[in-house]
């Protein structure tokens, strides 16, 4: 009974090792394993130029051990068809100034995708290069704090715009980190300027309340617009 036992676990640990996605952290060691011959990339950006510069520039990196093959590249943010195609194909996602919509969030967390954030392509290249070399570095890894909507538009002379907004999840801190995101296109990334709650500066303001954002040198806010605070927090890797 022990032995039948041990065997099942062993079993479930094979499969549950099986059943995990490919992601830059892994890729050498499953390249090393000979578990991975073809690393498939979906690239997503908020312009085509960029697209086709990542994806020329990414297989270029393909070599004797292992091809990289961009199975998909589109303008614009990660919706659910994308992360289910990352699930169906085992792919990795590189975003370049997008986000997911909410429901391709979900899906990414539930399926434990590995989605990478850039902001210049050179960055990209050189990361997916390291994964495949062994070249372990810290892993950065981005914490949502919170996330809100702009409601209301008001205009002050000698201050700028402030976005009337209410908090939908979490909260807004005044020393996070913040993105603007309009249509999952990310268009300011940056620091507020100013949080108010009415008239009165705050530290932070939590779900379900209303607030006043100001941005640092930004003032191209529209209603509708979601704004995501976040802080990037630091994790030494390990072999």
């Amino acid at each position: 009974i022990s032995e039948k036992t041990q065997l099942e676990r062993r079993e479930q640990d094979l499969l549950g090792q099986a059943g995990k996605h490919t992601t830059l952290d892994s890729l050498h060691t499953k390249m090393e394993s000979g578990e991975a011959n073809e690393l498939k990339l979906i690239i997503k950006g908020d312009v085509q130029g960029s697209i086709e510069a990542l994806k020329t520039s990414l297989e270029k990196l393909s070599n004797d051990k292992i091809r990289l093959r961009v199975i998909h590249g589109a303008v614009g943010g990660i919706n659910e068809s994308d992360a289910m195609l990352a699930t169906a194909s085992d792919a990795v996602i590189i975003r370049f100034h997008v986000k997911a919509d909410l429901r391709a969030q979900e899906l990414i967390e539930r399926e434990q995708i590995d989605v990478r954030f850039y902001s210049i392509i050179y960055e990209a290249v050189e990361d997916v290069k390291k994964a495949m070399e062994g070249l372990l570095a810290p892993t950065f890894k981005e914490v949502i704090v919170g996330n809100a909507e702009v409601r209301d538009i008001f205009k002050i002379s000698r201050i700028g715009t402030i976005a009337g907004s209410h908090v939908l999840k979490g909260k807004i801190q005044r020393n996070t980190k913040v993105r603007l995101i309009r249509d999952n296109i990310v268009i300011f990334d940056g620091r507020l300027s100013s949080l108010k709650r009415f008239k009165d500066d705050a530290k932070e303001v939590a779900e379900g309340y209303d607030c006043g954002l100001s941005f640092e040198r930004f003032n191209d806010v529209k209603v509708n617009d979601r704004v995501e605070a976040y802080r990037i927090e630091e994790t030494a890797q390990t072999l």
